[in-house]
C-alpha cells in the first residue's frame, strides 16, 4: 500500500526512516550523516533526498545504502530508489562503476601503510599485508589476519586496498565487512538479484577484501554462497584477504571453509608493546598537528594497553577536552581526565575467575582461550601471565590453580617460572603484568 503523497505523511514517513537507521547505526552514525540529508520530493518511484554536497551522498551510499533501502520501504511501505541533490544538482552516486563493475569502493583513503606504526605485535601482519598488495596475484592466497579487537586489523586491509588502488586505479578491489556481505545476500535473495551479486563477487571481482569474518558464523546461505566465491576468485588466482578475531580452526564454519583459510597464510596481530602505542600516539597528534608531551603519551599509552582504538579514542578525548576548555595538554590534567576509567575496588582478595576474566579481556581473548589448547603465542603467553597472577595474587595452590586451568601443577609451576624470568629481562611484558595486577588488585577492567 503507498503512502498518500501529502506532505505531513512524507515527513512523518521520513522521520520513521531516521528512527529506524538510528536503531540499527547507532544515534552518532545517524547525527553525523543523516541528519544532513533533507526530504526533497517523492517522484513516482525516486524519493529524492538533499544533501549539502556530493562527499555526503557518496559516504551515505557507500556505508549504509542496504539499511537506508531497507528503512525507506519499510516506512513508505513500497521499495524506492534514492536520488540525490547535491547543492541544488543532481548527485546521485551510484557505487562506482569501471567497465562496468558494480562494486562500492569503501575503502578509507586514510588507512594506508604510510599511516600504520610498525612494531613488534603486528610487524609479521603488516610485511604479509604490503607483499600481498604489491604483488597481489604471485603470493599466498588467501591471506587470514586474525587478532583482538582495535588491533589495527581493519587498518590493514584498507591499506591493501588503497596501495592496490594507487598502482592501477582500474583495479576491481571491493573491502566490505562479513556483515555488509551477509546484507548483499539477504537483499539479492529478497528481491530475486542473486544473479548480479555472483556476477559480482564470482566474475568481475578482482580482490576481495573482507573484514571480520567471523560474522558469518551461523549463517549457513551466507556461508554457501561465500564458499563458492571464495572457491571462483581463488581458482582464478585472485586475491583474497580477510580478518578475524580468532584461528580458522577456532571458528564455528564449515571445516571445507576453515581448510581453505588454511590453504594461504596466517599472520596475527598481538597488543601492541609500549614503545609502539606511544608512537601510534605521537603519530596520531602529528595528523592533528598538536604537540604531545612524551610524559602524557606514556602516561596514556600505560593506561591503554590491548587495544589501538581505545589508545587513539583517549587521546581523542584529550585533546577534545584540552581544546573546549582551554587547558595545555599537561601529565596533570591527563591524569584529571583519564585516570577515573575503570570501576570501583572489589572488597576482598581476587578470585582466580577474576583474573581469567581480566587477563582475557587485556589480551582481547576469551576465558575460554586461556583454558584451552592452542599453543600459539597469541594464547601462550597471556595463559601464563594469568597463572603467574593467580600464584602470586591468591593462596591457591599449583594443583588448584591447575585445575581452573584444566591443566596439571606442574604446568602451572612451568608457567610461573617462566614469567618469572622473562620480565627481568622483558620490559614490555613487565610493564603488562604491573598493569593487569593494578586492574586486578583494584578492581579496575580492562577496558582501557
Amino acid at each position: 500500500m503507498a503512502i498518500a503523497a501529502s506532505e505531513v505523511g512524507m515527513e512523518n514517513a521520513w522521520r520513521d526512516v531516521l528512527s529506524g537507521l538510528e536503531r540499527r547505526l547507532g544515534g552518532s552514525d545517524v547525527e553525523t550523516w543523516f541528519r544532513q540529508v533533507e526530504l526533497l520530493r517523492l517522484d513516482g518511484d525516486a524519493l529524492v533526498l538533499g544533501v549539502p554536497n556530493r562527499y555526503v551522498s557518496e559516504w551515505i551510499v557507500d556505508n549504509y545504502r542496504v539499511p537506508l533501502e531497507e528503512e525507506i520501504e519499510r516506512a513508505f511501505r513500497r521499495r524506492l530508489v534514492a536520488s540525490w541533490v547535491a547543492d541544488g544538482e543532481p548527485a546521485t552516486p551510484a557505487p562506482a562503476e569501471e567497465d562496468g563493475f558494480p562494486g562500492h569502493f569503501r575503502l578509507n583513503p586514510s588507512q594506508t601503510f604510510e599511516t600504520f606504526v610498525v612494531g613488534a605485535s603486528n610487524q609479521f601482519a603488516h610485511a604479509a599485508s604490503l607483499n600481498v598488495s604489491e604483488a597481489p596475484g604471485r603470493t599466498y592466497n588467501p591471506l587470514y589476519i586474525f587478532g583482538g579487537v582495535g588491533l589495527g586489523k581493519t587498518h590493514l586491509l584498507n591499506a591493501i586496498g588503497n596501495r592496490i588502488r594507487q598502482r592501477n586505479p582500474r583495479a576491481r578491489v571491493v573491502y566490505l565487512s562479513a556483515e555488509d556481505f551477509s546484507n548483499e545476500v539477504i537483499n539479492s535473495i529478497r528481491y530475486n538479484r542473486m544473479d548480479q551479486l555472483q556476477e559480482k563477487y564470482r566474475r568481475t571481482c578482482e580482490v576481495l577484501l573482507m573484514d571480520d569474518i567471523q560474522f558469518l558464523e551461523s549463517k549457513p546461505r551466507t556461508l554457501e554462497e561465500f564458499f563458492h566465491s571464495f572457491n571462483a576468485l581463488h581458482s582464478s588466482g585472485r586475491r583474497i584477504c580477510v580478518t578475524s578475531d580468532r584461528y580458522p580452526k577456532d571458528l564455528d564454519l564449515p571445516d571445507r571453509l576453515k581448510t581453505r583459510f588454511e590453504w594461504g597464510l596466517r599472520a596475527d596481530i598481538l597488543p601492541p608493546e609500549l614503545e609502539t602505542r606511544v608512537a601510534i600516539l605521537k603519530r596520531r597528534a602529528d595528523a592533528e598537528q598538536v604537540h604531545l608531551p612524551d610524559e602524557v603519551a606514556m602516561y596514556i599509552a600505560t593506561h591503554n594497553a590491548s587495544n589501538v582504538r581505545k589508545l587513539e579514542g583517549s587521546l581523542t578525548n584529550l585533546l577534545a577536552f584540552s581544546s573546549f576548555h582551554g587547558r595545555p595538554l599537561s601529565l596533570a590534567f591527563a591524569k584529571e581526565l583519564l585516570g577515573d576509567f575503570g570501576e570501583k575496588r572489589d572488597a576482598g582478595p581476587p578470585s582466580i575467575e577474576r583474573i581469567q576474566e581480566v587477563v582475557a579481556r587485556f589480551s582481547n581473548l576469551r576465558v575460554a582461550d586461556l583454558k584451552g589448547n592452542r599453543r600459539s603465542r597469541v594464547q601462550t603467553v597471556p595463559r601464563q601471565v594469568a597463572m603467574y597472577l593467580c600464584r602470586k595474587l591468591t593462596k591457591h595452590s599449583f594443583p588448584e590453580i591447575g585445575e581452573r586451568f584444566g591443566r596439571d601443577h606442574s604446568t602451572v609451576m612451568h608457567a610461573v617460572r617462566k614469567i618469572d624470568e622473562d620480565i627481568v629481562k622483558d620490559a614490555d611484558l613487565r610493564q603488562r603484568v604491573e598493569t593487569l595486577e593494578r586492574m586486578i588488585a583494584g578492581g579496575r577492567e580492562a577496558t582501557s
